[in-house]
């Protein structure tokens, strides 16, 4: 019996779109990561992830960034089902390369290849619109130069892939990659928030010079700038953690979330292409849509601002010391 064809239904109001850099995709200012899929953060059930992809959809998040070093592929074969049926037009996706595993690295021209076709397969398309180069501050950052873009270029040229780039977390990556070789577009995590806006003030008068893309992800800097536990792995200091527990307190006296403010915060942006922001849950998916259609509240964005000033920028290294 063959498996039912998926509901979907264009989103009534459309979302916002803004231009990625050269590109000419035109891109909602708020996207579906799909990471949750992968069951990175919590058991997901089958039925839930399916339909968080297509409430995504219908709430007009039809950008979807994903990885094969999420659930170890399993958020790449679980969207490629949720995807079957679904006009391939009508969204646009982005997976990534190079990250297989948390100390699994492969840059190689060879793995390049080797990536892009199994992303196709278990995504059931012929085409990326969007590939990255997964977290490069992992690994010596020459070899992205020198061998990885390279052999991703080749591929562009086969038409398997769109359009190149890559993502991390330090600002330092930016410069050093694209003062050497050209890319289309770049995505910074959890460095575009309440709390931290170093992609903004540090990477982005130089992105907008070379005309490259700018795709930011992880508004609530992994459950920060929410009002649900923190994970015992986040890396930000106590005095981050403190000055967001106050935020949060503030919003709520206020008689808001201050899930919803920064999200608000991070869309709003302008030189900020798109904002990736990732659940199973349908319902925080739908909320998301909500909150990105309704006015920023400037006093509170002001007063919660002024809590995180003693301790705006501050973050952590990440990856190889070198390449912080």
């Amino acid at each position: 019996m063959s498996a039912p064809t998926p509901r979907f239904k264009f989103p009534l109001t459309p979302m916002q779109t803004r231009t990625l850099g050269k590109t000419g995709l035109q891109l909602p200012i708020l996207s579906f990561g799909a990471s949750s899929l992968g069951a990175e953060f919590r058991s997901v059930k089958l039925d839930e992830a399916m339909e968080s992809v297509r409430v995504a959809l219908d709430c007009g998040l039809n950008f979807i960034d994903t990885s094969p070093f999420y659930g170890r592929g399993m958020s790449e074969v679980l969207l490629g089902i949720a995807l079957k049926g679904v006009p391939r037009e009508s969204y646009t996706l982005c997976t990534k390369l190079g990250r297989y595993d948390l100390a699994h690295f492969d840059f190689s021209a060879k793995r390049v290849a080797e990536s892009v076709d199994v992303s196709l397969h278990r995504l059931g398309t012929d085409h990326l619109d969007i590939v990255l180069c997964h977290d490069i501050e992992f690994v010596p950052m020459q070899q992205i130069v020198d061998e990885t873009i390279p052999a991703l270029r080749k591929i562009q040229q086969s038409g398997k892939v769109r359009f190149i780039g890559f993502s991390g977390y330090p600002m330092k990556i930016f410069k050093f990659i694209l003062d050497q070789t050209d890319a289309d577009c770049v995505l910074s995590y959890n460095q575009y928030t309440l709390q931290n806006t170093r992609f903004a003030d540090e990477a982005m008068p130089y992105l907008k010079a070379k005309g490259v893309g700018a795709m930011n992800a992880g508004p609530f800097s992994a459950r920060l700038l929410t009002n649900a536990p923190l994970p015992a792995w986040l890396k930000e200091p106590e005095s981050v953690k403190a000055a967001a527990r106050e935020a949060a307190a503030l919003c709520a006296k206020r008689g808001s979330d201050i899930a919803k403010l920064a999200l608000q915060f991070s869309i709003a942006n302008p030189d900020i292409t798109t904002t990736v922001s990732g659940s199973a849950n349908p319902n925080n998916i739908r909320n998301w849509a909500k909150w990105a259609a309704e006015p920023l509240d400037r006093e509170l964005l002001r007063d919660v601002q002024s809590i995180f000033a003693p301790v705006k920028n501050i973050g952590h290294k990440e990856g190889l010391p070198e390449n912080n």
